[in-house]
């Protein structure tokens, strides 16, 4: 009996990966692949039986270039690869992306995807001491997607076309699928609540997502008479070099200009954004921010960044504001008008909930990456060097094609 095929996904977090790709991993399974995962230990219970998938716990630290520590991860990948002789791999977010990749290309793995959720601290930073590293991130990059076989998924065009400018990967391999997706029937559009209006800024409490900017804006309108209240929602990031110390996070709390909610993580969040009636992320850059597809699942309007990944899901005036960058002037101008004026909030977040069902559904997202696999999975079966069996241009249509028509167009390829 032939063997069944296996996948392995790799990430950075165990519990970040159950908390986004449980919806990958069932229709994983549905294409008839046996699941593993492969990530660092979790606080909470790690062998994911219960999950569907067979949990391989890898040496991984989400900060630092540690010469000792990074190898080893390349090796426990190497090691896991042999053992296992997966069909196809998946690396989820940076580090994996980079380590993952040379392992399977060392371990001979027939077919890759790597997606990269965004570019990050490391791109974003213009310090002395990043650039260098983000030199040494792009030619790893460039070592990394050398595999004949493989697929670069971007979460929004412009990061999509950086590494496209600078050589690092080439258009026919690089691909857009716009985040992991919402699941519609548990982000909802609710009616607004009773009281003054409630902008909230949810994500890691990071510099680059634009607190200072948020915290800053909710001071000026405060000292102008504008009634609402002003929440930060999540906790600080310690792995994370661009990480808010909790002591600020309290001061600002003390201060009376902001609320700082906590971390309201998973199945609270659709009660969050139920209590909110403005929903704002001036971050610096972005995948595709997930906070911002639960708001227009949820029907609640955006106040965002003219940033990459963050433009991505507004259209400007009709369901939300998109501003410069860093700046707080505007911000301030765009809190104001949509806390001023409830109509165009309520219908801006009416048009948000369309924009979440035609291009962002859970649904949606996952059929773009099944045809990707079933693309790999294909050519991988008639080995290098063979002509596609994919239509002529289907996989340059990949990045170009509205995303209401992706999985029709793909569908068309069939199974192999």
């Amino acid at each position: 009996m032939k063997p069944q095929p296996r996948i392995v996904f790799v990430d950075n977090s165990l519990d970040g990966f159950r908390r986004d790709r449980m919806q990958l991993v069932q229709a994983a399974r549905d294409l008839g692949l046996e699941i593993h995962v492969a990530a660092p230990s979790s606080r909470t219970r790690s062998d994911g039986g219960h999950d569907g998938f067979v949990y391989h716990s890898i040496p991984m630290s989400r900060k630092g270039t540690s010469m000792w520590k990074e190898p080893a991860t390349v090796l426990a990948l190497l090691r896991l690869y042999r053992n296992l002789r997966p069909s196809l791999v998946h690396h989820l977010r940076l580090k994996p992306v980079l380590y993952g990749s040379l392992a399977a290309s060392l371990a001979g793995v027939p077919a890759v995807v790597n997606t990269l959720t965004g570019l990050g601290f490391i791109f974003t930073d213009q310090s002395e001491k990043t650039v260098p590293l983000r030199k040494w991130v792009e030619m790893g990059c460039r070592r990394a997607f050398r595999h004949w076989n493989l697929r670069v998924i971007f979460q929004n065009p412009d990061d999509r076309a950086v590494f496209i400018r600078n050589g690092i990967v080439s258009g026919e391999q690089a691909a857009v699928i716009k985040g992991s997706g919402v699941d519609l029937s548990v982000f909802r559009p609710s009616p607004e609540p009773e009281g003054v209006p409630v902008v909230i800024l949810a994500s890691r409490m990071l510099w680059d997502k634009g607190v200072a900017q948020f915290v800053e804006a909710a001071r000026i309108l405060k000292s102008e008479g504008v009634q609402a209240r002003f929440a930060l929602v999540g906790e600080p990031d310690p792995d994370n070099p661009a990480t808010i110390p909790y002591e600020q996070l309290e001061i600002w709390q003390e201060s009376g200009e902001v609320e700082w909610w906590g971390l309201q993580d998973g199945p609270n969040m659709p009660a969050v954004l139920a209590r909110s009636h403005i929903v704002c992320l001036p971050s610096y850059r972005e995948g595709i921010p997930r906070i911002l597809i639960e708001a227009a699942a949820s029907g609640r309007p955006i106040v965002t960044t003219d940033a990459p990944g963050c433009r991505e899901l507004v259209r400007p005036g009709e369901n939300g504001i998109i501003v410069p960058s860093r700046d707080t002037a505007s911000l301030v101008n765009a809190l104001r008008f949509l806390i001023e004026n409830p109509e165009t909030r309520i219908a801006m977040g009416n048009n948000n909930r369309q924009v979440a069902v035609q291009e962002f559904s859970q649904e949606l997202v996952i059929a773009q990456f099944m045809a990707v696999y079933r693309d790999l999975l294909r050519a991988a079966s008639v080995g290098p060097g063979a002509p596609s069996q994919a239509p002529r241009g289907a996989k340059e249509k990949l990045h170009a094609i509205p995303g209401s028509a992706l999985p029709a167009q793909l569908r068309s390829q069939g199974r192999s």
